[in-house]
């Protein structure tokens, strides 16, 4: 069946299940959909999502039917899961299924990010006085000092001991945090916002990790980062990916008002800095109590920290793979 027929054949009934969902979601009875036929409804609208994606329809189209999907699911189990049930299910199945529908942004955002990383690494260690146009004097003899391989504690200024750990754990939460909402609340001013600060976040990093590469500070600097890393980095390209989501919605908002579309964009968009913000907590506790110690050696924390990478990377490709109802 071509698209066109498929559309109008079933758009009565899309239109029915939106209202339905509208006037769920503001607390109201809806005359569209009986609240007795709403599972039916919205298992049909499952089982034609599920017929677009294979059939090949447009982009738009299988959008439209995934958003009134992931929305009538929302709805569907609102009232039958608890709080910590919706926040486990979320982190076991939705939040993958989520990371795999919007790759585009998180594919751009990524690019922009470690592209700019890797360059500025590679520049500095060149051109190592290149550090002190992004840099100022007094930060780079302060990184110095925090990763000093003669340092007690790596990643932070002065002698600071393990009674300071849950000082630096709120630090870095606050810090962590502070960053990816930065770069979030960016995408409003239609994108330029998140492409300025995955820009300059990857700049800055990779000034600070060509320079302490360059000194011969590498290996407490990498033994330091390259764990909790799996869960910041990737949160940060999460967040720039649910800004560029929405700076897509205002620059492109198809037949839709602006309004419109940004507030589509921002359900899926908030879900997404939602489990960064999660993932930026994990990094937290791991920075404060694990990257900053000194007794485990390099060579133990390179095997954490790529272990932390392999399963940060498997569970973003594989959970949720067995619920395809809204996938």
């Amino acid at each position: 069946m071509k698209q066109s027929q498929f559309q109008r054949q079933h758009q009565s009934e899309w239109e029915a299940f939106a209202k339905t969902l509208d006037a769920l979601e503001r607390g109201k009875q809806s005359s569209a959909i009986s609240i007795a036929g709403f599972p039916a409804a919205y298992r049909r609208i499952c089982q034609q999502l599920a017929l677009a994606q294979a059939r090949g329809y447009s982009a738009q189209a299988v959008n439209d039917l995934q958003s009134l999907a992931q929305r009538g699911h929302q709805q569907l189990y609102r009232h039958r899961s608890p709080l910590l049930g919706r926040l486990l299910g979320f982190i076991l199945g939705g939040f993958g299924r989520l990371i795999r529908q919007e790759w585009r942004y998180i594919a751009a955002a990524s690019l922009l990010f470690y592209g700019s990383l890797l360059g500025m690494t590679v520049l500095v260690l060149i051109f190592p006085e290149l550090i002190y146009s992004l840099v100022s004097p007094d930060q780079v003899a302060q990184m110095e000092d925090m990763y000093d391989p003669d340092a007690s504690r790596l990643g932070r200024f002065g002698e600071r001991g393990s009674s300071d750990d849950w000082m630096m754990f709120s630090y870095y939460v606050m810090h962590n945090i502070g960053i990816a909402f930065q770069t979030f609340a960016g995408g409003l001013l239609f994108g330029a916002g998140s492409v300025f600060y995955l820009l300059f976040n990857g700049l800055i990093i990779g000034a600070i990790a060509g320079h302490l590469t360059g000194i011969g500070y590498h290996e407490p600097f990498w033994s330091f980062v390259i764990g909790h890393g799996a869960f910041e980095l990737t949160a940060i390209t999460l967040a720039g990916a649910a800004g560029l989501k929405l700076g897509a919605a205002l620059i492109a908002p198809g037949r839709l008002r602006r309004t419109d579309a940004l507030r589509l964009a921002a359900r899926q968009a908030v879900r997404l800095i939602a489990g960064a913000t999660l993932m930026l907590l994990i990094a937290a506790f791991v920075e404060a109590y694990w990257s900053s110690m000194t007794y485990p050696s390099a060579l133990v924390k390179y095997a954490v920290g790529l272990l932390l990478w392999l399963m940060v990377g498997l569970y973003l490709l594989m959970s949720g793979r067995n619920d395809h109802a809204t996938e």
